[in-house]
């Protein structure tokens, strides 16, 4: 469901290898001169990327930049210094022991993934302010209430949590290579509940196209009964889903259950994957189903017994054909992920991040912004207010010149200045 900015799946096995041969020879010395005497030296370390041997004191460690993180050139060499005491360096900010990878970095590799990530956060805050907005219009216009709408609303609020929490996991834990490295609790707890609401997206997509599909099909269905059961659907099945991923991989013991869990795991992965092409197929058949009645219905005689579907199902329906295909296209394009180094690299990176940070501004257009019942919600109030200006305007530029007529033609009072 993410991707893998820097490993694969068989690079966090190699990792896992290389990490327990690493400590396994912890109590062997390399150094020569430091077997014989008393010198300090550093002792050999994993830093969850390369196996620093025993360095001597004063003495900086170089080994060849890692093959496997994205970004980095392998030409170059990484260093660890080791201090005149015997002591790796330590980061005067974390106070951790820290190598140093900086002079790894291919800046021009760099600056297209800063790119990319720029793409993926503008379109996620431009989503987020549009579903704002289409929460505050859809909530402020109490005309408009009916099942259909608190589908909608639900959909938005879905929409706005997810794009909120790939803002929160773009600046609070990929622009900070500590936190990914600690893999701590709450940058896991993040990534649960970021996919949580992922899926809450495709759950309520199904919601969409199910509820179009049976009050289309079925005439005779009791709205708020379906209403009840798709909010049950839409929030609590991903729920399930969720734990059952979260539990499978907590306790899978797999290599890639490390870096705040970004990796995709291949043992668990199919647990999230597998809901949402369910639902991406329901969404279709719904679909052709739909497609099928309406046609139907347009072909039924005009007139007042006439059984054509209404203007507003037609404008969902038209809505939600064109949403559901749109919300499924970086998973479409999954199978043809190019290999890193392919020509065509970039250019796939660049639509999956603006597919998946622009859904959310899709969805507020298609279901709000171009709902004709919004349309008229808003222009009626706009008359409203306008006519309103304009009377008070009309109002007092005809009491202004009365009360001055008045002034001027009335009896002058001494003491007060005349007009």
């Amino acid at each position: 469901m993410t991707s893998s900015p820097t490993t694969t799946d068989s690079t966090l096995g190699m990792l896992a290898e290389r990490k327990r041969e690493c400590l396994g020879q912890l109590n062997e010395t390399i150094i020569e001169e430091t077997r014989d005497s008393t010198a300090p030296f550093c002792r050999r370390t994993w830093d969850d990327w390369l196996c620093w041997p025993d360095t001597a004191a004063g003495v900086s460690a170089y080994l060849p930049c890692p093959d496997f993180v994205f970004g980095f050139d392998t030409t170059k060499y990484a260093h660890k210094d080791c201090d005149e005491n015997g002591n790796w360096f330590r980061h005067p900010e974390t106070n951790k022991t820290w190598s140093n990878y900086t002079s790894c970095i291919d800046f021009n590799d760099f600056e297209w993934r800063t790119t990319v990530r720029t793409i993926a956060e503008t379109g996620y805050s431009i989503s987020l302010i549009a579903l704002i907005l289409s929460l505050g219009l859809l909530s402020y216009f109490r005309s408009l209430k009916c099942a259909r709408i608190t589908l909608h609303m639900n959909l938005f609020a879905s929409f706005a949590i997810n794009n909120t929490l790939w803002l929160l996991w773009y600046r609070l834990v990929l622009a900070d290579p500590e936190v990914v490295k600690g893999n701590g609790a709450p940058c896991i707890a993040l990534h649960i509940v970021l996919h949580y609401f992922l899926l809450t997206n495709y759950a309520w997509m199904l919601c969409e196209g199910f509820y179009l599909h049976t009050v289309l099909v079925w005439a005779f269905v009791s709205e708020k009964k379906l209403v009840r059961w798709l909010v049950v659907l839409g929030w609590a099945t991903p729920g399930i889903v969720i734990i059952l991923y979260a539990v499978l991989r907590a306790h899978a013991g797999d290599p890639d259950d490390t870096l705040c869990w970004m990796y995709e795991s291949a043992n668990v992965q199919s647990v999230l994957i597998g809901p949402v092409c369910i639902s991406m197929l329901l969404n279709l058949v719904f679909l052709c189903n739909i497609v099928r009645v309406v046609l139907l219905k347009l072909k039924a005689p005009a007139g007042p017994q006439g059984t054509g579907p209404s203007r507003t199902v037609l404008q969902a329906f038209r809505a939600t054909l064109l949403l559901v295909p749109l919300l499924g296209l970086q998973y479409m394009l999954t199978p043809f992920q190019p290999d890193p180094g392919h020509p065509y690299e970039r250019t796939y990176e660049i639509i999956s991040a603006f597919t998946s940070s622009f859904q959310g501004l899709f969805v507020a257009v298609l279901f709000c912004f171009c709902n004709g019942e919004v349309i008229a919600q808003v222009k009626r109030k706009w008359r409203n207010v306008f006519l309103r200006t304009r009377t008070n305007s009309y109002t007092a530029t005809q009491v202004s010149p009365v009360r001055l007529q008045f002034v001027r033609c009335g009896p002058h009072v001494p003491g007060e200045e005349k007009v």
